[in-house]
């Protein structure tokens, strides 16, 4: 049991992270924010960092910024693992994501680390229409993404939180990999309606060619070194690859996950879209 042992959760700032940090400590878990801004400071690009951040912590939850998929991931999770064993850590929970090749030797980083490991692996946040990628687009009336009928099974975050939490804190989840999703898959249009439904407001969405997002990108200032992995990844995992539901969640938690009628609803309720 992990109950009263110091826990990292970097990118705790995030969207996952965030979240696993309130919980864990409304549970009395003593907790250690990783992120920029937070003393002792962690930056996955500045690995002077990481011992301060790592000194007395028995278990970590790992979110990597910006996605295990993009350029250099592998071989940064490969040396903070190793790292981190070194300092004592003997439980690791990493989120991943679903259908993600580059994503896989992060995995296996964690899983040949010697010591306990859980992976989440995770399909399309429901938050990302929420708390940052389209929520500029929600509120100005109109979503254009390079994707066109291809189908997701959206998860919710709080749905991701529960689940780190569990395997940061109970011994039964050790050695496992959930895959995670929503319990249904919608379009990128079919989720935006839900949104427009909810909010009450006029919604559109429209599918664009990846040059025309690329473009999009480079006008809102996107740097070429960010935006080229970031459409390789959409464009790839967006390729109905992940257009079918796994039972992560049941396995984990004992229930079902989140629908995104439900999400939208509660979302549209704290105005964030009005």
């Amino acid at each position: 049991m992990q109950k009263n042992k110091l826990t990292l959760v970097l990118g705790a700032t995030g969207k996952t992270g965030r979240r696993v940090a309130e919980r864990l400590t409304k549970q009395g878990i003593p907790v250690r924010i990783g992120s920029r801004s937070a003393e002792p400071r962690f930056d996955w690009d500045d690995r002077s960092t990481w011992q301060a951040a790592l000194d007395g912590v028995a278990s970590v939850y790992v979110s990597f910024y910006p996605d295990l998929a993009f350029p250099g991931a592998s071989e940064t999770i490969q040396s903070f693992v190793g790292q981190a064993v070194k300092s004592g850590v003997h439980r690791l929970v990493l989120l991943s994501g679903r259908g993600e090749e580059g994503a896989m030797a992060g995995e296996q980083a964690v899983q040949n680390s010697g010591v306990e490991w859980t992976i989440v692996r995770s399909s399309w946040f429901n938050q990302n229409f929420s708390e940052g990628h389209f929520l500029e687009s929600i509120l100005a009336g109109e979503v254009a993404f390079p994707v066109d009928n291809v189908a997701e099974p959206f998860i919710d975050v709080d749905d991701i939180a529960d689940m780190a939490v569990a395997a940061l804190t109970e011994d039964k989840h050790a050695g496992q990999l959930y895959e995670v999703t929503g319990p249904r898959l919608l379009t990128f249009a079919d989720a935006v309606a839900e949104i427009a439904k909810a909010s009450g407001r006029t919604i559109s969405y429209v599918p664009v060619t990846p040059e025309q997002y690329a473009a999009g990108l480079a006008e809102h200032g996107v740097p070429a070194d960010f935006a080229e992995p970031l459409l390789d990844l959409i464009t790839t995992v967006l390729d109905g690859r992940n257009s079918h539901l796994s039972d992560g969640v049941r396995r984990a938690l004992g229930r079902e996950p989140k629908d995104f009628s439900v999400y939208a609803r509660e979302t549209a309720a704290t105005g964030v879209w009005s």
